[in-house]
């Protein structure tokens, strides 16, 4: 649901509890029922119209906004369909990239050739997406909670496969801050799933910290990307050189098979 849809929500909550018609509620605004009607199924009014139909409610603006923003599910995931559109248009997944990263709109416009109007819009289908709340001035706020990922086999996470992966490996890992880490070993299913958990925690802490430091006014913050990989595998060519007796049971769900770029 995105912040607009939240907003005529609860007004609708509250002319329901009070009793109030759109008809009684156009006469307060000098609408006509019609219009009023048109407007609320729409879900599209500007922001001096929006604070006049909430006094004429007669729930303080302030309250409304306050309101929506509490009921704001935190979103997980989005569906196939808004993946698509994602990875359809480059200009929309940067802009998404980057809000995901806490970065102002100021940020994106110092870093990137995108014009303001861009940004504004790209930001405006973000919020239809459900991805962030669009807000005066050109702000927004993120509608993902700690637990937001990708759709393990949809559109993004296929364009990261085709386009990140490669480029992100090709690195010393040397840096500050940086470190590559790779652990072989024979674990049981439920060591396996543990861990597995403890992944997820892993890219908690990294969301934590992001929005730590980007409180911090001091803080000199730059891009990092954190990737994290469990399964159950095997190089090819080591288990081409298996004995007959001793070929690999797989977990369900799993594949020795590579994926196609």
């Amino acid at each position: 649901m995105s912040s607009a849809a939240r907003l005529f929500e609860v007004l609708r909550a509250d002319m329901k509890a009070k009793g109030l018609t759109y008809r009684e509620l156009a006469q307060r605004i000098d609408m006509s029922e019609s219009s009023v009607k048109r407007m609320f199924g729409e879900q599209d009014m500007p922001l001096s119209r929006l604070a006049q139909v909430s006094e004429a409610v007669g729930t303080p603006f302030e309250d409304l906004l306050a309101r929506a923003a509490r009921s704001t599910p935190e979103l997980a995931r989005l569906t196939l369909e808004q993946e698509r559109a994602l990875v359809a248009d480059p200009r929309l997944l940067l802009v998404a990239i980057c809000c995901l990263s806490q970065w102002s709109v100021e940020q994106m416009l110092a870093t990137y050739a995108l014009t303001p109007a861009e940004a504004v819009a790209a930001l405006a289908r973000l919020d239809r997406l459900g991805l962030v709340e669009l807000r005066p001035g050109n702000r927004y706020r993120l509608a993902v909670g700690r637990s937001f990922h990708w759709r393990r086999e949809g559109p993004v996470i296929a364009f990261l496969r085709r386009h990140v992966v490669d480029e992100f490996f090709d690195a010393g890992f040397d840096g500050r801050g940086e470190a590559l880490v790779t652990v072989h070993g024979q674990l049981s299913a439920a060591g396996a799933a543990d861990l597995a958990q403890r992944v997820g925690q892993l890219a908690g802490a990294f969301v934590q910290r992001q929005r730590d430091d980007q409180r911090d006014p001091a803080a000199a913050c730059d891009g990092y990307t954190l990737i994290v990989g469990l399964r159950s595998f095997e190089l090819s060519a080591f288990t081409a050189m298996r004995r007959r007796s001793a070929q690999r049971t797989m977990p369900e769900g799993s594949s020795t098979e590579p994926r196609k770029r």
